[in-house]
C-alpha cells in the first residue's frame, strides 16, 4: 500500500466516523483488498466470508476507533480474528487433512500446493504465518493482533513452520 493510499483511507476513515455517508462507503471499498489479502490466506475457502465479516465489524464499530491514524492495525485485528473465527467455525463441519497427503514437486496442481499446505494447518497457525510472513509483523506485534502473549505466538509460529516444511517436503 502506498503512502497516498494510507493517507486515503485516514481521511477517509476520519469522514466516515464525523458521519458522511458516502465516506463510509469509500472506507470499505477501498478496504476491501486489505481485508481480503488477510483474510484469504487464513480462511482459505471460507475467505470471502470471513472478508465480509470483518468488513461488516468495521462497519459497525468505526465510531469506536478512537484515532484514525491506527486504521489500518485496527482493521488487521478484525480481519484477524474474524478469519480464524470464520475457519474455525468452517473447519468444524470439515474432516482434518492428512498433512502427509501433499502433492509431489513436478506435479501438475504445483500452483496450488501453498493453498493445500495451508488447509492442513490450524486457523491459528495460518493466522501467525500471515501475520508474520505475509503482512510482516514481529512476534509481539503479531501476539498482540492475536491477543496472546509473545511466547505463545512464537511457539504457534514455530510449530506452523515446522508443519508446512513437513507437508511442503512431504
Amino acid at each position: 500500500m502506498t503512502p497516498a493510499d494510507r493517507e486515503r483511507g485516514i481521511a477517509l476513515a476520519r469522514a466516515a466516523r464525523a458521519g458522511n455517508t458516502l465516506a463510509l462507503h469509500d472506507l470499505l471499498d477501498h478496504l476491501t483488498p486489505y481485508v481480503t489479502r488477510i483474510c484469504a490466506p487464513i480462511a482459505l475457502a471460507d475467505g470471502p466470508d470471513a472478508a465480509q465479516e470483518a468488513l461488516l465489524a468495521v462497519f459497525t464499530a468505526l465510531r469506536a476507533l478512537r484515532d484514525p491514524e491506527a486504521l489500518y492495525g485496527w482493521v488487521r485485528a478484525i480481519a484477524v480474528r474474524e478469519a480464524v473465527r470464520t475457519a474455525q467455525r468452517g473447519s468444524r463441519a470439515r474432516p482434518t487433512p492428512d498433512l502427509t497427503d501433499v502433492p509431489a514437486k513436478g506435479d501438475p496442481h504445483l500452483a496450488s500446493d501453498i493453498e493445500d499446505v495451508l488447509a492442513r494447518l490450524s486457523p491459528a497457525h495460518r493466522a501467525v504465518l500471515v501475520l508474520r510472513d505475509v503482512e510482516g509483523l514481529d512476534e509481539e506485534a503479531a501476539a498482540a493482533v492475536l491477543n496472546v502473549p509473545p511466547g505463545t505466538a512464537k511457539s504457534r509460529l514455530h510449530r506452523a513452520r515446522s508443519s508446512f516444511r513437513k507437508a511442503w517436503s512431504a
